[in-house]
């Protein structure tokens, strides 16, 4: 769970801060949870009946691209919960956490939390931002001259190669999840161990119970491929192709949040689609904000962004992914000087 930072008195961030409160838009959302919740479950309920409805059938690959999204949907729940945004105790929101996450989507809730925390610790940080760690892309022209090998050729490409990775993420997020829970650290380890082996198991036994083996695998290899493609495609546009902050960086909370952050324009589809997450700079600002509260308290952090001279990030969904795929082929290609690519962003002059 990722709380709203301590604010010193009369810093901007404290008057931002004072301003969301104000405007209640930090008040949990109850309502909108519990629709949300019965209607998720429902859809994935509808899903696996589809599944049995259909039968061995080749149409099953229609019920795989459903059922990619609902599991999404299900991991957007779990995010929300890691950062306290639906209930107000820490032991219901890790309830609802693990029970979203380990259960609904076979990715680990202490695993997720932890790593998703440091990131909104140091977004965009060399050396502390764990999503600009990964080792099959670099963010930086630090990161790609330090490559060799096989990497090095990866990343010269990894503009070209970005796309078909994404296929691969729901694979990369269950073998860290089974890490985690197999691990020494996990918090709640027996529920999450039992919750996301029973997810797994669940999910094998009816494939293998209604499909034969090759249909089986061309039905997980289309689903799990699309529930990649799509949580990558709905966390590619939030920092990608942004400024990369060096660990020494002493910008102010406020600026460090808005300056790495990338806010997508759209309506309630967009909001439904992206899970929340296309109020990125909202989303960081105040981690614990309900997901329909962002939209509210975009147009004021804008404004305050304005008055303050702060550079606010909002774009289409296309173009954001234009601008991360630029830079991408920008860092890989080696055009990317160490000074435009990896060095600190300069704090704004304070009004």
């Amino acid at each position: 769970m990722t709380p709203e930072p301590a604010s010193p008195r009369g810093s901007d961030y404290a008057a931002l801060s004072r301003q969301v409160r104000q405007a209640g838009l930090l008040d949990r959302r109850p309502g909108y949870y519990a629709w949300k919740i019965t209607l998720t479950t429902a859809a994935l309920l509808l899903g696996w009946a589809a599944f049995a409805a259909i039968g061995n059938s080749w149409w099953q690959l229609g019920d795989a691209v459903f059922l990619a999204v609902v599991f999404a949907q299900f991991g957007f729940l779990g995010h929300d919960a890691g950062h306290g945004q639906v209930f107000r105790t820490r032991r219901a929101n890790a309830v609802l956490g693990i029970a979203c996450g380990n259960l609904g989507a076979g990715v680990s809730y202490d695993w997720w939390t932890g790593k998703h925390n440091r990131h909104h610790a140091h977004p965009n940080t060399e050396g502390a931002d764990p999503d600009i760690a990964m080792g099959a892309l670099a963010f930086s022209a630090t990161s790609a001259r330090s490559a060799r090998g096989i990497q090095r050729l990866i990343f010269r490409y990894q503009a070209y190669l970005v796309v078909p990775m994404l296929f691969l993420e729901a694979v990369s997020l269950h073998a860290s999840s089974i890490r985690t829970v197999t691990g020494p650290r996990c918090r709640h380890r027996a529920w999450e161990a039992t919750l996301l082996g029973a997810h797994f198991a669940a999910y094998l036994g009816v494939l293998l119970l209604v499909l034969p083996p090759v249909k089986a695998v061309t039905f997980i290899l289309v689903q799990q491929g699309l529930l990649g493609f799509y949580l990558g495609c709905s966390f590619a546009p939030n920092h990608k192709g942004m400024p990369i902050l060096t660990a020494s960086d002493k910008t102010d909370f406020l600026r460090r949040q808005v300056l790495t952050a990338r806010n997508v324009r759209g309506g309630r589809l967009t909001d439904f689609a992206l899970g929340g997450l296309n109020y990125q700079i909202e989303h960081h600002l105040f981690p614990s904000m309900p997901r329909p509260s962002l939209r509210r308290a975009q147009p004021l952090v804008a404004a305050f962004c304005a008055e303050r001279g702060v550079s606010y990030t909002e774009t289409s969904l296309l173009a954001s992914y234009a601008q991360a795929l630029g830079h991408l082929a920008v860092v890989g290609s080696g055009l990317a000087s160490p000074a435009a690519a990896s060095k600190a962003v300069p704090m704004p002059a304070r009004r």
